[in-house]
C-alpha cells in the first residue's frame, strides 16, 4: 500500500485519475505538497482523505479512529486525547464515509464467484422512537463482509436493497445463499439472482429466467421465552443437498454460523448494537457510517484466524483472501486510500456544438414568408 498520491486530482487537468503516469514531483516534503507536469498545478498529498484540512497531527487522528472501531467510549478518548466531543465525532464521521467510498470502489464494484453467501439481521437502539435494523451479507469461504443496509424497519423492502448489493458483486456462477427464517428473503433472493429475457410469445414485460446452480437455504430456529429449542434445515427451491453439498465448505452443515460470528463482533464493536447497554443511537446516517468503518477494519486491517495459512502460517485477511489486495493494510493506509477521479474527459469545440446563441446567427427569413 503507497499513501503517497500516485495521480492529479486537478478537474481540469488532461491527466487526472491516470495512476502511474510519471507526471508527479515532489513540490514541497515539508508539507507534502506535489506539482504535476501537465498542468504546472500544485496540490496536497492528503487530498481525498480525511487529513485534508485538519490542523491535528495525523497519527493522533488514525489513533482516535481506531480506538472509535473497537468499540471505546467518546468519553474516554476525549478524557485521554483532551480533545473537543464534536471534533472526535466529526473525525468519526469523515471516517466512516472515506470508509463507505473505499468499500463501494474496492469490493462492491468488484464482481467476483462468491460460492457462500449468508445474511442476517441485528437490532440497533435508538434514542427516543423506534429501533433500527441493520441486514448484512458476508462471504462465506473468505469471510469478506460484503456491505450492510440500515433502515427504521425489517421489512422486505431492506431484504431487498440488500439483495441487490449482494447481486451486484456476484458473479453468473453456482451460488449457496443461507438465511435465517425470514421469509422475505426467498423472494428477494429469486428476484435478485435471476436474468430479464424476452418473452418467447406475444407482448409485455420481459420474463424473469432464474441463474442455473442457486440453492438457497433456510434455518428456522423455534424459540420458546426467549430461549432457543430447535433448529429446523430446509432447502428451498432453485437446488437441491447434491448441489449444496458441492457448494458448501468440507464437513459443513446448512448453518448461519459465519454470519451471527460477524454480528458478535459488530456488537463488540458498535455500543449501539449491545443488547444491554445505555449508549443509545441518534441518527440513521451516523449508524450507517460507523457501520463501514468496522466494516472496511474488518476487510483489510485484521487479520483473520480461520484464514491463516496451513503450511506457512502466514497470516490474511478477508481482503487478501478475496484477492482485493496482497498484503495487511493498517488502518493509517485505509484513511490515506485515495480514489482516482475519473479520466478528463475536453469540452466539445464549438463547431461541433451546433449554432450559439445570438441575433447574428440567425437564419434569416425571406420577405416574401413576412407578408
Amino acid at each position: 500500500m503507497n499513501p503517497q498520491p500516485l495521480f492529479c486530482p486537478i478537474e481540469t487537468c488532461p491527466s487526472r485519475g491516470i495512476v502511474g503516469a510519471g507526471n508527479l514531483t515532489i513540490h514541497d516534503s515539508l508539507r507534502n505538497r506535489w506539482r504535476c507536469r501537465v498542468c504546472g498545478k500544485t496540490f496536497s498529498g492528503n487530498k481525498g482523505t480525511i487529513f485534508y484540512g485538519l490542523k491535528h497531527p495525523s497519527q493522533v487522528v488514525v489513533w482516535v479512529v481506531s480506538l472509535l472501531s473497537f468499540g471505546c467510549p467518546l468519553q474516554a478518548i476525549v478524557r485521554t486525547f483532551g480533545l473537543d466531543e464534536r471534533t472526535v465525532a466529526a473525525w468519526q464521521k469523515k471516517a466512516g464515509e472515506h470508509a463507505e467510498a473505499a468499500h463501494t470502489h474496492l469490493v462492491t464494484t468488484q464482481p467476483r464467484d462468491l460460492g457462500q453467501v449468508q445474511a442476517d439481521e441485528i437490532r440497533a437502539k435508538r434514542q427516543g422512537r423506534l429501533a433500527l435494523w441493520i441486514a448484512m451479507a458476508i462471504q462465506v469461504p473468505t469471510r469478506l463482509w460484503l456491505g450492510g443496509v440500515v433502515s427504521p424497519s425489517r421489512n422486505g423492502k431492506l431484504i431487498w436493497h440488500l439483495a441487490q448489493l449482494v447481486r451486484a458483486q456476484a458473479l453468473e456462477r453456482p451460488l449457496l445463499l443461507v438465511t435465517d427464517g425470514f421469509s422475505s428473503y426467498v423472494t428477494a433472493w429469486k428476484r435478485a439472482f435471476a436474468t430479464r429475457v424476452p418473452r418467447l410469445k406475444g407482448r409485455g414485460a420481459r420474463r424473469l429466467q432464474p441463474w442455473g446452480g442457486i440453492v438457497i437455504g433456510r434455518v428456522i430456529k423455534s424459540y420458546q421465552k426467549l430461549r432457543c429449542l430447535g433448529v429446523e434445515h430446509r432447502c428451498l427451491s432453485q437446488g437441491n443437498w447434491e448441489e449444496f453439498a458441492l457448494l458448501s465448505l468440507p464437513g459443513q452443515v446448512l448453518n448461519t454460523a459465519y454470519i451471527e460470528r460477524l454480528n458478535a463482533t459488530f456488537r463488540q464493536r458498535l455500543c449501539g448494537l449491545v443488547r444491554r447497554g445505555r449508549c443509545l443511537l441518534r441518527k440513521e446516517a451516523v449508524l450507517q457510517k460507523n457501520m463501514y468503518l468496522v466494516g472496511c477494519i474488518y476487510n483489510f486491517c485484521t487479520p483473520h484466524q480461520s484464514l491463516k495459512g496451513q503450511q506457512t502460517g502466514a497470516e490474511n485477511t478477508p481482503a487478501m483472501a478475496a484477492g482485493i489486495t496482497d498484503n495487511i493494510w493498517s488502518i493509517g493506509d485505509l484513511l490515506r486510500y485515495q480514489i482516482a477521479p475519473p479520466p478528463y474527459i475536453p469540452p466539445k469545440p464549438w463547431s461541433n456544438r451546433g449554432r450559439p446563441k445570438g441575433s447574428k446567427n440567425k437564419p434569416k427569413i425571406p420577405q416574401e414568408a413576412m407578408v
